[in-house]
């Protein structure tokens, strides 16, 4: 039996900086997550209209809600940096904490690859000299150089930023349903051809949109009172993310007639102009690239607190726990950035489906430690527990394991190559850095709250 104290977690020397508040969580997550409709038009291209919408509907119950269910339970129960990191080194040891790590850091990291380029991307009609060559090469550099300064600067200013490209991101869409209205066919919204579905960029389009509800734990020890904020931060972009991307699939595949093929990266910009003209259309392609650095700011701080976070566990060397006069993880900043520049020849497609592949690694492992710390450490402290048994646990478990299973199997070859070698590198570069540690070639820190769990000895209250 477990007896019962009280463990508190204090990030030192970091007191005074200003926590992140309730509603720069929301949009930080919703920007982890979605970032608004932007990228949800291959759905409908893949799959046709009724299926992208019923997917955008029950895709959430599916995978969303238990992600971000065992989000908020085990991100109370670890309210510190590192996030997933600290839930799996807790359950099965720091060996495959370390390579859980290691996946989500560098599938973060190649998701943040696409967004200098997509933002581009919307602004390339207006800007000619931005489609390729040296001029792009220098748009990407200089874009990515100004975003990473931004996350630099401190995350509460990130936070505030994400606010100000959410609601100027999502705005326009409104205005497209409002004046949608008239030309609305809810015939079009049943079209589907279960003849000719790209089941791999289906599901891929819809797992790109829905998921990383679990990188916002990495932020907890930069959130105020993460007991009760992150739950409910995570239950209202829920609710934003679902409408989001559900709102605008209705109202473009409804109000204008559907051609598949037209439907890829970009498209709502030519419903926009077909339904409100000129001035709706280049509305949303600001938007749409204002998106892409909100959800570049959002990924860069959890991929940066993550490496403080294995840091502060001892799993990195002491250079990445160290921490900017503005509170922020310059190391690890600096190393995700240098990541997505060299990432960013990639092609949208695989992209998506490579970062899907190592993420779909990682949550498995994740649904492992929630189960077996449910399981072995019942009575540990939870300030926000799912209201479920063990049995639940593993039921709720069930279904978005079998949809890994399938987007797994449904993965190209290239795509498989990349990632198990990027796994292998992660499974050899763990004992590298003990060996390094153990002669002293770098100073690792050593924080014992992992091993006392893991070893039996943590008492909660």
């Amino acid at each position: 039996m477990l007896e019962s104290r009280n463990v508190e977690y204090v990030e030192l020397g970091v007191e005074k900086l200003k926590k992140v508040s309730v509603i720069q969580l929301v949009f930080l997550i919703f920007y982890e997550v979605s970032g608004g409709p932007f990228g949800v038009e291959d759905s409908v291209q893949a799959a046709g209209p009724l299926l992208a919408l019923v997917g955008f509907l029950v895709f959430p119950f599916i995978w969303s809600i238990p992600e971000a269910l065992i989000t908020a339970e085990m991100g109370t129960m670890f309210p510190e940096n590192g996030g997933y990191v600290v839930w799996v080194s807790a359950a099965l040891g720091p060996y495959w904490g370390f390579q859980q790590g290691w996946m989500k850091w560098l599938s973060g990291v190649i998701d943040n690859a696409l967004y200098p380029v997509l933002f581009l991307e919307y602004l390339k009609s207006a800007i000619p000299a931005l489609e390729d060559g040296f001029i792009r090469i220098i748009a990407v550099l200089i874009l990515t150089a100004a975003l990473t300064y931004l996350n630099y600067r401190g995350l509460t200013i990130v936070g505030w930023v994400a606010i100000l490209l959410g609601v100027f991101s999502l705005l326009p869409f409104v205005f497209m349903g409002v004046v949608a209205i008239p030309k609305l066919n809810p015939s079009r919204w049943l079209l589907v051809d279960t003849g000719n579905i790209n089941w791999s960029l289906y599901l891929n389009t819809l797992l790109w949109n829905l998921n990383y509800w679990d990188s916002i734990s990495t932020l907890a020890g930069e959130v105020e009172n993460p007991s009760k904020t992150l739950p409910k931060a995570l239950f209202y972009t829920l609710i934003l993310v679902v409408f989001g991307n559900f709102f605008p699939l209705l109202i473009g595949t409804g109000a204008i007639p559907v051609h598949r093929d037209l439907w890829s990266n970009g498209y709502f910009s030519d419903i926009a102009k077909i339904l409100g003209g000129v001035w709706l259309r280049s509305w949303i392609q600001v938007a749409s690239a204002l998106s892409n650095m909100g959800m570049f700011l959002a990924e860069m701080s959890s991929d940066s607190f993550q490496l403080l976070g294995m840091a502060d566990r001892g799993m990195l060397p002491e250079c990445f726990g160290r921490r900017s006069r503005h509170g922020t993880p310059l190391a690890g900043i600096l190393c995700s950035a240098s990541g997505v520049i060299l990432l960013s020849w990639l092609s949208f497609q695989e992209i998506v489906a490579t970062e899907n592949f190592l993420y779909c690694f990682g949550m498995v492992m994740e649904f492992m430690a929630f189960v077996k710390l449910r399981m072995e450490h019942p009575a540990a402290s939870r300030p926000y527990k799912i209201p479920v048994g063990t049995a639940g646990s593993i039921l709720m478990c069930i279904p978005p394991t079998i949809l890994i299973l399938v987007v797994l199997a449904l993965a190209s070859s290239k795509v498989m190559v990349i990632s198990i070698i990027a796994v292998i590198i992660g499974l050899v570069l763990e004992p590298c850095l003990r060996y390094s540690e153990k002669k002293r070639w770098f100073s690792f820190s050593r924080d014992s709250v992992i091993a006392d769990f893991h070893s039996g000895n943590y008492q909660s209250s």
